[in-house]
């Protein structure tokens, strides 16, 4: 049986493309289930899902679209469609990867369809964007974007070898069986260049008690990735040691992961582990992009491109008031351990970003804030120290015991 790809694409203004692309995937001995969205003007060929269908498939008429004349509207429809039609034929069965070419338009419709797939279903985007800045169209999915090098416009000698390229691309990711091993219950752990040693330590703990440690980088995709897995039911316990992207969010640096931040582990109920890890800092890259009104600040400059700027008493209070708000709604077991001698290598005593009011300051606002039934529990370490490190993995090893302890009654 062969694989079946969905492509995606305007039949309309790019049919000779995309009927060349059907033909790469099926010399290959895949079969390419073309999905059209085009509204200028009729398809090249007749695709297997229609521009009627998409349209129908977000709830209005394709010849309503046409006939408003609103590009900018019939594309928010039609990606509307590509969704919806995309996700269904995954949750069929009916497809085993997906793919698509162009520009910008091309690209933000398709890409919407991929970000809603999982982890690992084959997904490739050539485009003319992808030389640049992809972030807002990959999101935190794993689509393999592809530059086109030259518009998605004709069949010539470049586009042919980038088409083609893509086409084995796309049939060899779906012909391939995935690696098999021995799939363990995942953690979640949050690591920075400054907590390096803190998940070191950490991680063979969680490892010896039998499962998988997934390390996420601190940097604002690593965050909303972290989020996004723990949301779609794949994580079953978290160790949040390095939460600096809220100190970013605050702040307006360069790595934050946005307001939700905090909230999906508390929505899943699973249990969570949170320390102020970095919070100590706020990131920018080099130093003429830090704004005006910081221009007094505290200043670490970690490389070339990287500027830290330490954070002050009064927004370390502030932080510990949203940590308090975001860990309230938590349903599952969560707790708060606060190294009182500092949050990042930076952070310990001779050391430049060394601030005792700073911690203080978020202790007690977090403190005067959080549930009566969420422990803030204060270590007479730095973030780094081993000591540190086994207490907070055992402390979540110790909710994760008797999360399974409940299920186990339950079942």
């Amino acid at each position: 049986m062969p694989k079946t790809i969905a492509v995606i694409g305007a039949l309309d203004t790019k049919g000779q493309d995309f009927a060349f692309l059907k033909a790469e995937i099926e010399a290959r001995g895949c079969k390419a289930l073309v999905i059209d969205f085009g509204v200028m003007g009729d398809p090249a060929f007749m695709p297997e899902v229609t521009r009627q269908q998409v349209a129908e498939a977000a709830g209005v008429e394709i010849m309503a679209l046409i006939a408003a004349e609103d590009r900018g509207s019939a594309m928010r429809a039609m990606s509307e469609g590509v969704t919806e039609v995309v996700r269904r034929l995954y949750a069929e069965g009916e497809i085993d990867g997906v793919m698509s070419m162009g520009g910008g338009g091309g690209t933000s419709v398709a890409t919407a369809a991929m970000r809603g797939l999982p982890v690992g279903f084959p997904k490739v985007m050539v485009s003319t964007l992808a030389g640049g800045d992809v972030s807002g169209f990959v999101g935190t999915s794993d689509i393999v974007m592809i530059p086109s090098v030259i518009d998605v416009n004709g069949v010539n000698r470049i586009s042919r070898l980038i088409y083609s390229s893509a086409a084995g691309a796309i049939c060899g990711m779906v012909s391939g069986e995935p690696a098999r091993g021995d799939d363990k219950p995942l953690i979640a752990v949050t690591m920075f260049g400054n907590t390096t040693r803190a998940v070191n330590y950490a991680k063979p703990i969680l490892e010896a008690a039998g499962y998988e440690v997934l390390v996420f980088h601190a940097t604002g995709t690593g965050g909303r990735t972290m989020e996004a897995l723990i949301a779609d039911g794949m994580i079953a316990g978290v160790l949040d040691l390095t939460t600096t992207e809220w100190a970013d969010q605050l702040l307006g640096g360069v790595l934050s992961a946005g307001s939700e931040r905090l909230e999906a582990a508390g929505r899943m109920g699973i249990p969570q582990v949170v320390a102020p890890g970095c919070l100590d800092m706020c990131n920018f890259w080099e130093r003429s992009t830090v704004v005006e009104k910081y221009a007094n600040r505290l200043f670490y400059e970690w490389n070339a491109n990287v500027t830290l700027m330490r954070t002050t008493a009064d927004e370390n209070a502030q932080l510990g008031l949203i940590f308090a708000e975001k860990l309230n709604a938590a349903q599952g077991a969560t707790a708060v351990y606060i190294p009182t001698r500092g949050w990042s290598e930076l952070d310990t005593e001779g050391k430049p970003f060394y601030d005792p009011e700073a911690i203080i300051a978020f202790t007690r606002a977090l403190k005067a804030n959080i549930r009566p039934d969420i422990p803030v529990i204060e270590v007479e370490t730095d973030i780094n120290d081993p000591q540190f490190a086994a207490v907070t993995a055992n402390a979540l090893l110790d909710f994760l015991r008797i999360e399974r302890e409940k299920s186990s009654e339950r079942g």
